[in-house]
This record gives C-alpha cells, structure tokens and sequence, in this order.
C-alpha cells in the first residue's frame, strides 16, 4: 500500500508518498480503507523529530482516521464488511489502510461525511477526557479554553456548552466571530488583551472553575490569577515553553487549586479503549442529531501533504485540516 514517509526529520519538503508494508490485522481488529485523516500538532512536531513514536506505535503519522471496513478479525464484535467508521490511532493514519483494534471504533452516523468524521477522534476525545476526566466538568461551571480556535479548543466549547458549562476562550480576534457561533460565552483576543483581567471582569470577580492550557510555562501565572476558588487546570500541551520564573505555590494553597497534565498518546491501549466506550455512550449520539458538530477548516488531497502542513504552522485555521487519502468529497 502506499503511505507518507519521510527518511528524516525536517520540514514539509521531507514528506512524500511511497510504498510501505501492508498492516496486520489481528484478530481483534479490523482492516480499514482510509478515506480521510486529519492533521494535529503532533504531526508536525513529529515530522521535524521533537516527538518521539511511542513503543509500538507505528511511526507513520496520523492520529485519526475515518473510512470503511474492508476485513474483519476472527475476534472483533459489532462491525462488518462495509461499515464506515471513524477511530483515533497511535499513527498510521497518513495511508491507504490501517488495521484498528475493533473497541476503538466509532460506526457513522448518516449525517457525518468521511471528511467531517475524520475531524471528529484526536480533538473531540481528548476535550472529552480533559474536561470530564480529568477536571470534572459540572454545570454551571465557568471554563477557560485557551487556542480555542485550535481543533481541540472548538471541540472543548461544543463539549462545555452540553454540559451546561459557560465557554470563554483565548483567540486572534478575526477567528472569534466563528467561536461565538460554537456556543462561546466570550472571547478574548489574547494579543490585545489581558486574559486574566477579562475573565475576572466577565465573571464579576470570581474567576474561571476550569481551565484547558496548551501554551505552558508563560500562561501559568495569569491561570492562578484567573481561577476561581477550587479550580481545576488541565495542561494538555507546552507550546510557549515549559519553564515558569518566579514561580509561586502560594496561589495553589490559597485557592485549593489543582493542576493536572494529560497527554493522550503515551495512554495505553486499556485507557484509550475505556475513554473510547464512555466517550460513545456519552457524547457520540451528540453528532448524529446534529447538536455537536466537527469543525472544519480546510480539506486537502494527500498530494499536497506540504501545503497542509505549512498551512496547520501557519495557525490561520479554525478548527480541522482534513486530508483526503486520494479522494476528493464535499
């Protein structure tokens, strides 16, 4: 089959499509043809050899898929020849096929294309296990969303606004106009502005219950002015650095705020089947009757894999470049 390679690490020009290896298909998992995947962070980090390929994952990049079932291990349940289906991975999404463990899998609903469903697994899963999980989202809460123009950052606003919760997010102020139209509650133009002042302003001096960070080290001080009492932050990435000066821990004692970090592909496989299942009984009908929806941004043939990578760098989207794997759909 073919996939995109590349011999080493660099930028997008190192990319191509070449012949691999045909994946195996164990008996608890199915074979899919793949018709779209989509791009994240991690892609391009790994891509320039700052993210390592977790032990047995395969080091094709991709992080979710959405096609057809072609072959049926002897020991996978509740799918069959011809299912169309979505699925996060631990690589391997950049190709023709792709052999998936049968309980990470999510069947279609009718209203949800390959390219829309391609959008859905990496970002819509991990807001899930970050707010739900890992900060025990309640009603009513007031959540902070940092990159809420991100593909995580639109999945997290749709996911708190289910919720019951109050969405207010962090975003170049051309992008805001599309994130209010997700159920954001207010944005914010963190170029302009000074987080911590508008949440605290926005909730007449409370501040937020939880907070979704991906930027890191030069965001954490003005969290711990933003939170509220009791707050919990959710560190999902360190993009502007991991260091922090002058750090205090007297905000965290005075507060009782809690600080968690979450990755999610160094989970392992149980944990990633389990947030899967809940996910699916949870959130997953949302999609099917129309009351969450991926966010697309841009779609892309495999055939411009340098583009799409250039274009993800640039930061410019809102919500999901989608690839499709020699396709072309609306």
């Amino acid at each position: 089959m073919k996939a995109i390679v590349f011999d080493q690490p660099g930028d997008e020009s190192q990319l191509r499509i070449d012949e691999v290896a045909e994946p195996v298909v164990a008996p608890a998992s199915v074979l899919l043809h793949i018709a779209a995947t989509a791009l994240n962070r991690a892609d391009l980090l790994q891509r320039e050899g700052h993210y390592p390929v977790p032990p047995g994952a395969s080091p094709i990049l991709g992080l979710e898929v959405a096609g057809t079932v072609i072959e049926v291990g002897s020991e996978a349940q509740g799918f069959e020849v011809g299912d169309n289906v979505c699925a996060l991975v631990n690589g391997g999404g950049y190709a023709q096929r792709i052999a998936v463990d049968h309980r990470m899998l999510l069947k279609l609903p009718e209203r949800l294309s390959f390219t829309k469903a391609a959008a859905v697994p990496e970002v819509f899963l991990t807001a899930f296990q970050a707010l739900h999980w890992a900060a025990r989202l309640e009603r009513d809460d007031t959540v902070l969303i940092h990159a809420g123009a991100s593909g995580v950052g639109t999945a997290a606003i749709q996911l708190a606004k289910l919720a019951g919760a109050l969405p207010i997010v962090t975003a170049s102020a051309h992008k805001h106009e599309r994130l209010y139209d997700l159920g954001a509650a207010r944005c914010i133009d963190y170029r302009s502005e000074n987080f911590a002042e508008a949440v605290l302003d926005f909730t007449e001096g409370k501040g937020a219950d939880v907070i979704l960070d991906f930027v890191g080290g030069p965001y954490l001080k003005k969290n711990l002015e933003a939170c509220a009492q009791d707050a919990r932050i959710v560190s999902l990435a360190a993009l502007g650095g991991a260091r922090v000066p002058d750090f205090s821990m007297a905000p965290f004692l005075r507060k009782r705020l809690q600080l968690t970090g979450t990755t999610m592909r160094s989970r392992t496989e149980d944990f990633r089947r389990r947030l899967t299942a809940d996910f699916r009984e949870r959130i997953w009908p949302h999609f099917a009757d129309g009351s969450l929806q991926p966010v697309v941004d841009t779609i892309y043939d495999w055939e411009q894999v340098d583009e799409a990578h250039r274009y993800m760098a640039s930061n410019a989207n809102v919500g999901k470049i989608v690839m499709t794997i020699g396709i072309i759909e609306p």
